[in-house]
């Protein structure tokens, strides 16, 4: 038998080599895509649903029959009740006090949610006020939030983004609820289960996304149900203060914030940052955006301004930068449409003083400078006996 010569591959060997170096494509002069029809659609199938009442009795009507409408195109309808079994993993003691404990809750059967909570030492015998504070995209979860910086990368993340938003809270004495969100962390899912650190602070959103939507879930769904369990959480721990529970988050993490606010009363107040413009200019004509964003139906019924309106009449302040690049094309204006559509619910509800738009310049970035004012003001306010008694419950 002879032997074969290895002259055969090298010689295709250096014409693979030559072939990288030419030119394998074709100049094209022009492109056929769908985005033109997608806005026509858009202009003509979107926001069927918005509230087009007068009183605060319609209002009310509307906002019961818009959250069946999410509760259905979120998939909240599919998520499985479940024992939280919650297990506390460890405690850590961090600067000025503060424990940060690590808590595993179970969310769904068979789907687990780490979290870090950082409790800061208590003054007097009054129940603590506390804050769920969610994580956006490229912090590593959790870990930016609780101001996890002796990790480098998170370092990095929150010198970017100022992301250690719940250790800003717990610094003010206020208890940080952190957890991991689902792709994020240490719930990153298969193809990210790795300690490179693009895996470390990356999310799974896209592969979530293409397990859940075809079983008639989304990932904003997902999110949305977890939040609802740590809410169970706090009100089976019996710790802190029901009455000003609070919800904030910066990009991804405002997204989550938004949509936990507006679907359930028993957050009290939200704080959004980085996330509140119009559907058109963010998401559709921006259409590279993560895949967490994406609700099937959902823009044929609803802009971010009507999910939003959903959180009248409780305290909510809203973080916008005017260069921030999520806005769009049109820029602050676009955001300024929808904060319009919100403020007609707190006026219709008499609580105009209680929706705060602060508005920052730079890019996108939380920014943790008005919170020692307005949290104290939004806690006086709920407070309020009649606040609590009638506006919420």
């Amino acid at each position: 038998m002879k032997r074969k010569s290895c002259c055969g591959s090298s010689f295709y060997l250096a014409k693979w080599i030559e072939g990288l170096s030419m030119k394998r494509t074709i100049k094209l002069t022009r492109y056929y895509g769908s985005l033109q029809q997608m806005k026509s659609k858009y202009d003509r199938l979107a926001r069927q649903d918005a509230f087009m009442g007068s009183t605060v009795q319609e209002y009310e009507i509307w906002k019961m029959q818009a959250r069946n409408t999410l509760n259905r195109l979120l998939g909240l309808d599919k998520m499985e009740e479940c024992p939280l079994c919650a297990e506390v993993l460890e405690r850590v003691e961090l600067e000025q006090g503060i424990i940060r404990e690590k808590v595993l809750l179970q969310v769904e059967p068979e789907t687990y949610m780490p979290v870090y909570i950082l409790l800061p030492p208590r003054k007097g015998d009054q129940k603590q006020n506390c804050f769920i504070a969610l994580p956006g995209h490229l912090g590593a979860g959790k870990y930016s939030v609780a101001g996890c910086s002796e990790i480098p990368a998170v370092q990095d993340a929150i010198e970017r983004f100022h992301y250690d938003y719940g250790m800003q809270l717990a610094k003010m004495g206020y208890v940080a609820i952190c957890p991991d969100c689902r792709g994020f962390g240490e719930r990153r899912d298969e193809d990210l289960q790795s300690d490179t650190e693009e895996a470390f602070l990356n999310s799974t959103c896209f592969q979530l996304a293409h397990m859940a939507e075809p079983l008639g879930e989304t990932v904003a769904g997902m999110c949305t149900w977890d939040v609802m369990r740590l809410l169970d959480y706090i009100y089976e721990r019996d710790e802190w203060n029901f009455d000003t529970i609070g919800c904030l988050g910066f990009s991804g993490g405002g997204m989550q914030t938004l949509w936990a606010a507006a679907m359930d009363d028993r957050i009290r107040q939200a704080v959004i940052s980085g996330y509140l413009y119009g559907y058109k200019d963010s998401l559709l004509l921006l259409n590279n955006n993560c895949s967490c964003n994406y609700v099937p139906h959902l823009w044929e019924h609803f802009d971010m301004g009507d999910i939003a309106s959903l959180i009248a009449p409780r305290p909510l302040l809203v973080q916008s930068c005017r260069a921030d690049h999520l806005n769009g094309e049109r820029g602050l204006q676009n955001v300024l449409e929808q904060m319009e559509i919100v403020r007609n619910a707190y006026s219709l509800n008499q609580k105009e003083k209680l929706l705060i738009h602060d508005i920052r310049e730079g890019g996108h970035c939380w920014h943790e400078e008005p919170l020692r004012e307005v949290l104290p003001f939004f806690e006086s306010c709920l407070m309020e006996r009649n606040f609590v008694k009638n506006d919420i419950m």
